[in-house]
């Protein structure tokens, strides 16, 4: 038995239990709760998880600070999750579930929108700053730092000075509409290789796609 097995086998913890976290994923896509919310652009993160749990045949149930679905994929569990603290506290909803399921930080994706790329544009990235973006500057505070996988769907800038707040929470135009019926499949590929091929992977086969 090598010295990090005997490590675990000291403090309690059986070596196949933490190997078994070791194939845990959390993925969280940022939104909004309501009706109202549902088409907007700043929701983009819970219709990427929407599109996840479409794809594995699993539905979303209510639980402790979110909806939560969970399936397993090529011998990993990634567990689902859309907060329903609204986007300003989403790290409430994310330490919880990390807490609850025992994830650890490397295997913890974000999905949330970018006001800073273009439309469409996905980018895979191992850390880095809020950007401006609530839901992001939440889970900072909450997890006490910013070096946690993030993936950012481009919502581009097209906004006039002044008009920020009523961009992020518009609907999507029919244009970009029929634009996420392409890229949505692609999100939901990311999610998964995430989970089966690593961060690193997964960003040099995805970024700028």
């Amino acid at each position: 038995m090598n010295l990090i097995n005997s490590f675990y086998k000291i403090i309690g913890i059986k070596v196949e239990t933490r190997e078994a976290l070791m194939k845990k994923f959390l993925i969280v896509g940022l939104g909004n709760i309501g009706e109202k919310y549902t088409n907007t652009r700043h929701n983009i993160g819970f219709k990427i998880v929407d599109e996840v749990a479409d794809e594995h045949k699993v539905v979303f149930e209510t639980d402790t600070l979110g909806d939560v679905a969970t399936f397993r994929f090529k011998g990993k569990t990634f567990v689902l999750l859309k907060p329903s603290t609204f986007m300003n506290l989403s790290g409430k909803a994310v330490k919880f579930w990390m807490q609850k399921e025992k994830i650890t930080i490397d295997n913890l994706l974000v999905v949330t929108d970018d006001l800073n790329i273009d439309f469409g544009t996905l980018r895979i990235k191992a850390k880095g700053t809020d950007g401006g973006h609530n839901g992001l500057k939440d889970i900072q505070e909450k997890l006490g730092t910013s070096v946690y996988p993030r993936f950012r769907f481009g919502i581009s800038g097209n906004f006039s000075k002044g008009r920020q707040v009523d961009y992020v929470l518009g609907e999507w135009t029919k244009e970009e509409t029929s634009l996420l019926i392409e890229r949505l499949p692609t999100s939901a590929k990311i999610i998964t290789s995430f989970g089966t091929d690593g961060l690193a992977n997964t960003m040099n086969a995805f970024n700028g796609k």
